[in-house]
């Protein structure tokens, strides 16, 4: 038996270990209330640091794990994100499925988005709870997939940041495709509508946004009548949708019109579109959404194309601060053009943009591309004639056949020529083929299947020719250069 000394040693010992606990406990229930209190009040960045305390001090604990999770989703750290909040999903936090949808939607993994989605749907279900809206975002994601599978091989050859308020100065188009105005410097309004005016080449038509009497944003468009614009057009409901539709900018053919949509299927924000007028019916075709790396989760709109430079822009805010904007220069595709690659990792970062120069051509030099695109071209100017890029040296390109000195080099290049246009050609037979095909019935099927496969091996055969012909007819230039004196 214990002395009394003794024993009440022991006896204070144990009271101050259960005061110290207690204590801890108190501060530890005190600090998780507080924090829960921020992350309620989505007070992300605040609660944070007091979630990451709480995952260490417990980290199997599946509430700590998500909360900390959705405070670094909210706060932009999407890895650190993902690791907590699959924590969650395996403690079998229902919420945490969601949140690591949305990361997984964000890092550009659409397939495993879409996993998520479909676990969060199956658990709503079970307690019986709407599922439309994780529905549509589900829809969203797979559609999104199929834009990434299909990315686009476009060169972006520039990209600047200004803020998103006077983002128009990043611009310089040629007189040639008309001109873009801020709504309220257009037309005098004390209203800051947040919308750009374009007006066509010959000055007597503009399209523009502005809200009707639901508030929303809508496409119309006006004619020059004498000395004054009148004869308001609201474009139809197949073009303006249940969102804003605005930025409108028009090629100089007249009849194709793209613009940006918050609806339509968009996924986040503004989206941009193409829609074509028929003259004949007096109708527009439905709207085709662009793909990727123009559309995004994030704000992607006011996309132009400069017929006379052979080159575009569109503004996007992904990745920028709140009251910033990136405008993006790039090169179009005369016909769009895939990435063809089965390396998901290339294609997610072509499509995310995060890098232009994953975009660009090796050897590449756009330092005169980038200078015109800031040029001033008047209107009338000759248009600058470019059939195609020939790189001889770093600082020596050629747009036509006619610059090639060499007869030796024309002659080689001409089968360059002649291969890029029969490549061309039977990629766009193969399109239709493959629209044919699967819109058809089974006996179409069978019928156009051979006829598909051999497309594919003759192109299979054909991409690889025009570089060694084209590296030919280099070397035989660069010596006819040399021999002449004339670099």
């Amino acid at each position: 038996m214990l002395e009394p000394e003794t024993m009440n040693r022991f006896i204070k010992k144990i009271l101050y270990i259960v005061g110290v606990a207690c204590i801890s406990a108190s501060v530890q229930a005190q600090s998780l209330d507080q924090a829960k209190k921020l992350y309620d009040e989505g007070k992300y960045e605040e609660a944070k640091p007091a979630f990451e305390r709480l995952v260490k001090q417990s980290p199997n604990n599946g509430s700590y794990n998500h909360w900390y999770g959705v405070c670094c989703y909210e706060t932009g750290d999407l890895e650190k994100a993902e690791t907590y909040l699959q924590v969650g999903v395996r403690r079998k936090v229902m919420e945490s499925s969601r949140y690591l949808a949305e990361v997984y939607f964000a890092l550009y993994r659409f397939e495993e988005s879409v996993e998520m989605y479909e676990d969060y749907i199956g658990q709503l279900t079970k307690k019986k709870q709407d599922v439309e809206p994780f529905q549509l975002k589900k829809n969203r994601a797979e559609n999104a997939q199929r834009m990434l599978d299909k990315v686009e091989d476009v060169q972006v050859i520039d990209s600047v940041v200004v803020d998103k308020e006077g983002f128009l100065k990043a611009y310089a188009l040629s007189e040639e495709s008309g001109s873009l105005t801020l709504f309220a410097d257009f037309f005098e309004a004390e209203q800051a509508v947040p919308s750009v005016v374009y007006k066509n080449q010959k000055g007597d038509k503009i399209y523009y946004a502005r809200e009707t009497d639901d508030n929303a944003l809508c496409l119309f468009t006006q004619s020059y009548l004498m000395d004054h614009w009148g004869d308001e057009k609201q474009l139809p409901m197949n073009v303006n949708s249940d969102g804003d539709d605005n930025y409108p900018f028009v090629l100089t053919d007249g009849v194709t019109i793209y613009y940006a949509s918050k609806g339509n299927g968009s996924l986040g924000g503004y989206d941009i579109f193409v829609t074509r007028y028929n003259m004949n019916s007096d109708t527009y075709l439905t709207p085709e959404q662009l793909g990727m790396p123009y559309n995004s989760f994030a704000n992607d709109y006011m996309i132009v194309f400069d017929d006379t430079k052979k080159l575009g822009w569109f503004v996007s805010d992904r990745y920028q601060p709140e009251n910033k904007v990136c405008v993006y220069l790039f090169i179009p595709n005369e016909q769009r053009k895939r990435v063809e690659s089965e390396d998901t990792e290339m294609k997610r970062a072509r499509a995310m943009l995060a890098d232009i120069r994953v975009t660009w051509k090796e050897g590449e030099d756009y330092a005169d591309l980038i200078e015109l695109a800031y040029e001033e071209i008047p209107y009338g100017r000759e248009e600058i004639k470019k059939d195609f890029e020939f790189v001889i040296t770093n600082d020596l390109v050629y747009y036509t056949l006619e610059e090639i000195q060499s007869p030796e080099a024309r002659s080689i290049y001409e089968k360059v020529v002649a291969l890029n246009r029969q490549i061309k050609e039977l990629e766009e037979k193969l399109d239709e083929l493959r629209e044919e095909y699967h819109a058809g019935d089974n006996a179409q099927k069978q019928r156009l299947q051979p006829q598909i496969l051999q497309s594919e091996q003759q192109l299979a055969q054909l991409y690889s020719q025009p570089e060694g012909w084209e590296k030919k007819a280099r070397n035989a230039e660069i010596l006819y250069l040399r021999k002449n004196n004339t670099r």
